[in-house]
Order: C-alpha cells, then structure tokens, then sequence
C-alpha cells in the first residue's frame, strides 16, 4: 500500500470536544498512522491544531474519519504555491 502525508487542520470547536481526548483515542486504534502537531492554539472553549499525519494513505482517512466520528473538524491545509 502506497505511504503517504496529510497536512490537515483539526479544530475542536466547543468545550467538552477540548476536555476530550479525541487524538489519543484515534492514536489508539491507529497505532500505525503517525502525527506530529505542527502549531497549536487551545483556549477552554475550542482547540485549533495544525497537524501532520503520516502513514498508508488508507489508514490515515480512517484515522481522521475516526476524528471526525468524534465531532472534530477536519480540513486540509492548502498548499500556497507561487511560481516565479
């Protein structure tokens, strides 16, 4: 199966989705897919985190499907590419 990189951004818009452990659960159940959290802004009343996630391209849409069965927001991170 092919590896691949997802830049998403993952937002935990209200409080009881900030006081949940919503990625060490997805860590959990896919124990294979990596993250690595690139930014991070977390208040009591939502949470916003660039994060990396790597791994086979297939597990990586089920881990952020299981993210986004627990209520988070899963958007990817548009790359801005200017050509000279």
């Amino acid at each position: 199966m092919a590896r691949s990189r997802k830049r998403v951004w993952l937002t935990f818009g209200n409080k009881s989705l900030v006081e949940t452990p919503a990625l060490w659960r997805m860590a959990s159940k896919y124990a294979d897919v990596s993250f690595d959290i690139r930014q991070a802004t977390v208040t009591a009343e939502i949470g916003i985190m660039a994060v990396l996630f790597e791994g086979e391209t297939e597990r990586i849409e089920s881990a952020l499907q299981c993210l986004k069965e627990q209520g988070v927001t899963v958007e990817p991170i548009e790359k801005n590419i200017i050509e000279s």
